[in-house]
């Protein structure tokens, strides 16, 4: 970052901020994924099949969409940088918890609990992110957030499943809870001890809601990320019966998707600070493009893992949309921001529920790629929709 905007901050400092905050977007990322990683070992463990199993993940996404508004609005008085060490120590706390679960049913209510502070985090974080940087360079530095979590797909879920594996699984918990109270170490050593913002309050933040604006760009993350999710979720088992290649090969295929993730958060995000919401359009286009190349690319190794690799760079729109929000929050920027991550897992619940029904209809493990490019154009159109939509601040 080229210079700070907050008064008394060195680029030493502002990269602190960002580093610390970032160091969350990692934990949160092993937390989730890996858990995923790791299910059919704690499948076995509790005596359960996988699909039972699988209602721990489940939970830990609903824990995300209930959370993320409900930390916003009721933390909306509290100084962000406090809001955040918090919401890392609840996210410890449910991952200990996890790690000690001494039933399944336990396990599952551990894992909505370690799911309710996700969405907060990285929408307190994206906030604090703009505030010590100038306006030309925030949605880099809202990008730096996220690519903790896309890094964690690369690197941290890996070693955690190692670590799982080798140790068992309730340790892969463990790493994730020690990563989660580092990150709220950092942030009481580094963030910016600003004061909540005058006149903050829950009712303020509820204002969010009234903005027509803020629900038409959660709409698109909503419905136009779902088509990423449509053909992650099923990727495995198009390895497994399209290309043909076993167990073994699998991670450096789901390698590149976080690679190409990581790549379209950094371009997506320099994109954005130049021609603002314009990149979200090319975002949606691109994944529309990729995904509609997908049921062709599938049947070979090298042309899969480079056109899963192009489909993560769709990823990219998570911060555009995150600084869009920001721009038509007017003074609910908590709730707004937080909201942005609820709308991600209505996404990862959508794309794999529609993507599902085609597979049980018999149009194939590529048919998921379809469902993907018509959530992505029906993202466009709505983007087309909140281009023409007057961006009005809530009145109070």
């Amino acid at each position: 970052m080229s210079e700070s905007s907050a008064p008394g901050l060195s680029r030493a400092a502002v990269a602190l901020v960002l580093i610390s905050l970032a160091v969350g977007g990692f934990a949160i990322g092993v937390g989730e994924f890996a858990s995923m990683s790791v299910l059919p070992d704690f499948a076995h463990a509790f005596g359960i099949d996988e699909p039972h199993a699988a209602h721990a993940i489940s939970a830990y996404a609903l824990g995300v969409v209930v959370g993320a508004p409900l930390l916003a609005v009721l933390g909306s008085r509290t100084p962000r940088w406090l809001l955040l060490a918090a919401l890392m120590g609840m996210f410890a706390v449910g991952n200990m918890l996890s790690a000690a679960s001494p039933t399944f049913a336990w396990m599952v209510i551990f894992r909505f609990l370690a799911g309710l502070p996700h969405g907060a985090y990285f929408g307190v974080a994206a906030l604090v992110a703009a505030s010590v940087v100038s306006p030309a360079v925030r949605t880099r530095a809202v990008a730096s957030i996220l690519a903790g979590l896309t890094v964690a797909t690369v690197i941290g879920v890996p070693v955690a499943t190692v670590i799982g594996h080798e140790f068992g699984w309730r340790w892969t918990f463990v790493c994730v809870a020690v990563l989660a109270l580092l990150t709220a170490t950092l942030v009481l050593l580094f963030a910016p001890r600003e004061a909540a913002a005058a006149g903050a309050s829950p009712l303020r933040e509820l204002g969010a809601l009234k903005n027509a604006q803020v629900w038409l760009t959660l709409g698109i993350g909503a419905i136009g990320f779902g088509g990423m999710f449509a053909v992650y979720a099923y990727l495995a088992s198009t390895l497994t019966f399209v290309t043909g290649v076993g167990i073994t090969v699998m991670p450096y295929v789901f390698a590149a998707f976080g690679v190409g993730m990581f790549a379209g958060n950094m371009i997506g995000a320099w994109a954005a600070d130049h021609f603002g919401m314009k990149a979200g359009a090319v975002l949606l286009i691109w994944s529309a493009a990729m995904l509609a190349l997908y049921p062709a690319a599938a049947h070979s190794l090298p042309t899969i893992i480079l056109i899963v690799a192009l489909i993560g760079g769709g990823g990219g729109l998570a911060s555009v949309l995150q600084t869009r929000l920001m721009d038509v929050a007017g003074e609910a920027q908590t709730l707004a921001a937080a909201l942005n991550h609820s709308a991600f897992n209505v996404a990862n619940a959508l794309g794999p529920f529609l993507g599902g029904l085609t597979i049980a209809a018999g149009f194939g493990w590529t048919s998921t790629a379809w469902v993907g490019v018509g959530l992505a154009l029906v993202g466009l159109a709505i983007w087309a929709v909140a281009m023409r939509v007057p961006t009005a601040t809530p009145t109070h």
